[in-house]
């Protein structure tokens, strides 16, 4: 059966959330078994020993690029559709929400996906950060937060269009893009194996961790070239995703319908809990003397106005947007770093537990 069959026969929202549930499941197994995480990356660079977290995400960044513009350079992929490019951004709001997130995910011990990710392995702080965190997504989206919000975006605007599009800005086209995406991924096959070396199973892992992306792409795309609705491209984000499943969760009658994002946070549960069975690595923890339950709440509520004010998380503007080669994507990807390290000098210079 082909993709317009499945259409014809379930309907747009139900293909679209099978191909959310998909590329979920694959990304949480992956993730999981990997230990892919943006905040570990990070601490790895600020203490100078780049190394063994920070060459899974570099490897799984660059098979994200690559395998996005190969689908931009086939002609399979049109990213001036996609919300990353296409709608007015902010360049305030990606730097100062990337700030805010990066600040945040030291806080928390974890992004927004990697607390999904630790939430199916039984860690119950974990669980309770992402509950905050997708609680603070929907004020920030249309609740009391939302002011605030938008008065930050407001601050410096940038038109859609070329305007957010760096491949144009440049010059370069997707000629150019894939040239970078390439010489990305051949760093991180590098420095992997480098760090690595022989462990051909984590490199297939963290493949797939960043190949997810393109495939949500690349689904999508394929979904709203058939489709005879309006379809939005996307691929995974776990914000929006977040604020979707709380409101599902409250109230049936008002939750949105159908679509990518319904089904991405249970698959990639499901998918991360897999992993953890695979590798006995459930296990339920609590909070501890040196787990502040402050922290967690502190960082949550600044991840999760961040991720809003930005455009998304570290996999969802981060790698989702950067990939595609947007500016405010890769200026929020930038910002979130540099607020992490802010934040690890912070905690240093405090003697807090990191």
């Amino acid at each position: 059966m082909n993709l317009a069959s499945l259409l014809e026969t379930w309907g747009d929202s139900t293909v679209l959330a099978m191909a959310g549930a998909l590329v979920g499941f694959i990304f949480g197994l992956a993730a999981q078994r990997t230990r892919f995480c943006a905040r570990a990356a990070v601490m790895e660079c600020c203490e100078g020993q780049t190394g063994d977290r920070f060459s899974v995400w570099w490897l799984a960044f660059g098979a994200c690029l690559v395998g996005v513009q190969a689908l931009v350079l086939a002609g399979w992929l049109k990213p001036s559709a996609s919300r990353y490019i296409a709608p007015t951004g902010s360049l305030s709001g990606a730097v100062l929400g990337g700030l805010c997130f990066g600040a945040g995910m030291v806080l928390t011990r974890g992004c927004a996906s990697r607390l999904l990710i630790l939430s199916a392995n039984g860690n119950l702080r974990a669980l309770l950060a992402g509950l905050v965190f997708a609680v603070t997504v929907q004020a920030s989206i249309a609740g009391w937060l939302a002011p605030a919000r938008q008065a930050v975006g407001s601050w410096w605007p940038i038109d859609g269009g070329p305007s957010r599009d760096l491949l144009q800005l440049s010059g370069i086209g997707p000629t150019g893009g894939f040239l970078l995406a390439l010489l990305a991924f051949a760093s991180g096959l590098y420095f992997f194996f480098k760090t690595h070396p022989g462990r051909w199973g984590l490199a297939v892992g963290s493949l797939s961790t960043g190949l997810a992306i393109a495939l949500g792409w690349g689904l999508t795309q394929a979904i709203a070239s058939q489709s005879f609705e309006a379809v939005q491209i996307q691929s995974l984000s776990y914000s929006s995703a977040s604020a979707e499943m709380l409101m599902r969760m409250l109230s049936s009658a008002t939750s949105p319908s159908w679509g990518f994002d319904a089904s991405l946070l249970p698959a990639t549960f499901l998918g991360s809990l897999l992993g953890a069975g695979v590798g006995g690595d459930f296990k339920f923890e609590g909070f501890k003397t040196e787990n502040k339950l402050g922290h967690y709440l502190i960082g949550a509520v600044l991840m999760g106005f961040g991720a809003v004010l930005a455009g998304g998380c570290t996999v969802g503007a981060g790698m989702t947007g950067g990939s595609l080669f947007s500016l405010t994507a890769w200026l929020t990807l930038i910002a979130i770093w540099l607020g992490a390290g802010l934040a690890w000098r912070i905690h240093r210079s405090l003697g807090w537990t990191i």
